[in-house]
């Protein structure tokens, strides 16, 4: 009975450490999935929101809708008052692309900013979609005890229609 009650205590103190790394492992995975989930809705609010207002040039990135778009984005505020929703994201880290789709192909492409693009201020008609997505890509940082990690780059992208509500 002795023999048995301490492989007992080996086999707990040699399995205990590998549960709680998977746990952290587990709980590690489900962080990246969140920030993942989270940097996909604020992309898709900034260009939801960009889509659906009036007068947008979508050519000029300094126009006050697209501004107040990123701020919303970024920190769920239009006006910047609040701390980013993310943390190492700026309001310059959203990109912004308007798309029309080609009738003979079927594909989507970017629409330029000319008088035949999408340029509103030239007399271009509106893109059918904006595209969102970061400059650079979301960095996460594993914290995983004992096991040194790389950052993961996640690359969320958005496309909406244009126009609506």
């Amino acid at each position: 009975m002795r023999r048995r009650r301490g492989s007992i205590v080996i086999e707990a103190a040699m399995l205990i450490p590998l549960m709680i790394l998977l746990f952290l492992g587990l709980v590690e995975f489900a962080r990246v999935g969140w920030i993942y989930f989270t940097a996909q809705k604020m992309l898709y609010t900034f260009a939801r929101y960009v889509g659906t207002q009036q007068g947008v040039n979508l050519c000029d990135a300094s126009d006050l809708s697209i501004l107040q778009a990123r701020n919303l984005a970024l920190t769920g505020t239009t006006d910047n008052s609040q701390d980013p929703i993310l943390a190492g994201l700026t309001a310059e880290s959203f990109q912004l692309r308007a798309e029309r789709l080609d009738p003979d192909s079927g594909e989507i492409a970017e629409c330029d900013c000319s008088a035949t693009g999408c340029d509103s201020g030239q007399g271009g008609r509106p893109p059918d979609f904006i595209s969102a997505r970061f400059s650079d890509g979301v960095s996460v940082v594993l914290r995983i005890p004992l096991i040194p990690t790389d950052p993961i780059i996640l690359r969320p992208q958005v496309r909406v229609p244009y126009g609506g509500t």
